[in-house]
């Protein structure tokens, strides 16, 4: 049963209602805040499909629309200069976004990153199973065969490629990106992910890099190491604790490596708590 209370899935948005509805709401569920016009053609494609995915997210994330012919003042704030537009706000910042009308799978894909569907009362219908990395990586490939000039694939097929461990290819990729992509949110992310895996080549296992930072404590290549093994296998606190570490005891080893280190993390991670905490202890640790 509906909860008649519960504030509605979709909604509009203006200047007035941003600041509650958006902002202060996001604090405890998500918001995509879709901009469209009337007259955009790919907006009436993407915005039904936005509505049925959160329905079927079933209050995961709500949905803000925003009329940019109606709301300047909304669309010149987020610096927005097409529509489709469409960005994810959450803890009163914005997280990502991504330009243009994006096919359902794509969408899927973006929402992952983020947020879980939440589970409905039983309605007699089945979810379909969520798609792998491997079949993602596929559809793109497919998806790029017959749309070879669609440029906003590419940046997707970097993601996918980076999701199933081809960090080369997924470097290639985006080395060849237009450079109005070049800047987009999930290129800058990707390309932080990138220098992160990078310093896992031929790097030793975890249990190992344990052991040698165990054995001598400033075993900064090891720490080092260790640090961004943890991170990209969801620890991110225990990594960054280990960049902290090389800060303070090191901080000028391999060209201040510690620094960039934790600047990279914190472009790739999704909690903005542990990434406010982590920068004020690196702030603390530098000035």
């Amino acid at each position: 049963m509906t909860d008649a209370t519960a504030p509605p899935i979709v909604f509009d948005v203006d200047t007035q209602t941003f600041e509650a509805d958006v902002l202060q709401a996001s604090l405890t569920t998500p918001v995509l805040v879709d901009f469209w016009a009337p007259w955009c053609g790919p907006c009436k494609t993407l915005g039904p499909m936005l509505e049925k995915l959160a329905a079927e997210y079933n209050g995961a994330f709500r949905l803000g629309k925003v009329d940019v012919d109606q709301q300047q003042e909304l669309a010149g704030m987020f610096g927005i200069r097409s529509v489709p537009t469409v960005v994810l706000v959450k803890d009163g910042q914005v997280l990502d976004g991504f330009a243009g009308a994006l096919p359902e799978g794509q969408l899927r894909e973006f929402l992952s990153r983020h947020v879980q569907p939440l589970e409905a009362a039983d309605d007699g219908l089945d979810e379909a199973a969520p798609e792998t990395p491997e079949q993602a990586l596929a559809r793109l490939q497919q998806a790029i065969a017959a749309e070879p000039d669609k440029a906003e694939l590419k940046l997707d097929l970097a993601l996918a490629l980076l999701r199933v461990g081809q960090t080369a290819a997924a470097e290639a990729e985006l080395a060849a990106l237009p450079v109005n992509l070049a800047t987009d949110a999930r290129a800058v992310r990707l390309r932080s992910e990138l220098d992160l895996a990078r310093a896992l080549k031929d790097a030793p296992a975890l249990a190992e890099l344990q052991q040698r930072v165990e054995a001598d404590g400033n075993d900064w290549e090891a720490r080092d190491q260790l640090g961004v093994r943890l991170l990209l296998e969801g620890h991110a606190e225990a990594g960054l604790e280990q960049f902290l570490l090389i800060l303070q005891k090191a901080r000028d080893w391999n060209d201040g490596q510690a620094k960039k280190r934790l600047l990279a993390a914190f472009a790739t991670l999704d909690d903005a708590d542990v990434v406010g905490r982590y920068r004020r202890k690196m702030a603390s640790l530098l000035f």
